[in-house]
């Protein structure tokens, strides 16, 4: 039987970098659905596994992706709860690339450092960020999720991040720094920090990171110019710079494809399997 995996979006166009790596990972048929609301999501589950019995239910799997994390929270609910008896199917969240982000890079690092008891920042309360937070912390690092200093966002009107506030809710020490001072002040006693800001924003100038003693690598999610953080470059795989090394965005990118595609196959290996980030993290080490 052909491998089928049901490509569920929550944006209106299904991702084609989604779509071109499932097929480039084995996947025979790709079954692509745009806006997906999860009211929508049970009947086109449900209609899939009905056409295998329960022995071949291997052969089919669902992916859930799109830009919105929260929205593909709710849509994979909704698969899982579709599920009843023998009828289920191996399902995974990967929306905007969260969860193969944050676990590859964990992974590449967990990989080079003794992570128990390290004090680590991430500056930006993003989706990757809070998901890298959480893994670390599960690998006993001291974890503070940081704002973006105040003061980069000029004359415009500052809001506090949402991530912070459920950063907070999960009860992750948090820092909301008004400056590069006060930033340079969170990062004290760091030895490992991450730049997890928006697309296209410098979090973290290389006059701060260069003034911390105590930082030994740094990571940066974003590829986009301006990087998160001044002075590296977005191909940096550990590369030394003023004393630190340096793990870049397209370094990154290179060992979260492997990540991606790992997991994809994965999911044709049983029919039980729920690759969220703890899922997805332990493939990656696997691969790291």
């Amino acid at each position: 039987m052909k491998k089928i995996l049901i490509q569920l979006d929550t944006d209106e166009h299904p991702s084609t970098f989604d779509a071109i790596v499932a097929h480039d990972a084995g996947v025979d048929e790709l079954l692509r659905y745009g806006s997906i609301e999860p009211d929508a999501v049970r009947p086109l589950v449900q209609s899939a596994f009905f056409t295998r019995g329960p022995k071949d239910l291997a052969t089919l799997a669902v992916w859930v992706g799109g830009s919105s994390v929260g929205a593909g929270e709710e849509v994979l609910d909704q698969v899982e709860k579709a599920f009843f008896g023998p009828f289920r199917v191996s399902a995974m969240l990967d929306s905007n690339g969260c969860n193969t982000t944050a676990a590859t890079t964990v992974a590449r690092l967990a990989g080079v450092l003794d992570l128990q008891g390290r004090r680590v920042v991430i500056i930006g309360a993003g989706a990757v960020g809070l998901r890298a937070a959480k893994l670390l912390a599960d690998e006993g690092c001291d974890v503070t999720v940081s704002g973006i200093p105040r003061a980069r966002f000029g004359d415009k009107a500052y809001r506090r991040a949402r991530g912070l506030t459920v950063a907070e809710e999960r009860g992750m020490q948090i820092a909301e720094p008004a400056d590069d001072d006060e930033l340079a002040e969170a990062l004290d006693g760091a030895t490992l920090v991450l730049a997890a800001g928006p697309t296209g924003v410098e979090v973290l100038p290389a006059a701060v990171w260069q003034r911390v003693d105590a930082i030994e690598v740094l990571a940066d999610f974003n590829a986009a110019d301006p990087l998160g953080i001044e002075g590296t470059e977005a191909q940096d795989d550990l590369a030394e710079r003023d004393g630190k090394r340096v793990l870049g965005a397209l370094a990154i990118g290179g060992s979260k494809m492997k990540v991606h595609k790992a997991c994809v196959r994965r999911l044709f290996e049983s029919n039980d399997a729920i690759l969220d980030v703890d899922g997805v993290y332990e493939i990656a080490k696997e691969l790291a």
